[in-house]
């Protein structure tokens, strides 16, 4: 794994699931994303990045949607990138 594709291992109890996510795996989840719809989006993330061989033991967790923005936010969290961003105060002079 790299910096971009890196392996992230969840402890859910005293299960672990290990995900592999890619830039394109977090597009498209923020893609999918609408005011209506955030659980699904979570679940498919959730799916098709933990390892293949987890996946049956991972499904029944997915039942509760809460569970589902936990892990995913939590994943989410893990993913990015810790960077410093501050913001300006604007200048409270006018300029012509």
């Amino acid at each position: 794994m790299n910096e971009q594709n890196p392996e992230i291992v969840l402890e859910v109890g005293e299960q672990e699931f290990t995900f592999n996510l890619t830039p394109q795996d977090v597009t498209k989840y923020f893609n999918a994303l609408t005011q209506t719809n955030k659980v699904a989006p979570g679940n498919n993330l959730l799916m098709t990045t933990v390892k293949q061989e987890q996946r049956a033991t991972l499904k029944p967790l997915l039942g509760n949607p809460v569970m589902v923005m936990q892990l995913a936010g939590t994943l989410l969290e893990e993913y990015a990138p810790n960077v410093e961003v501050i913001v300006k105060k604007r200048s409270t002079t006018l300029t012509a």
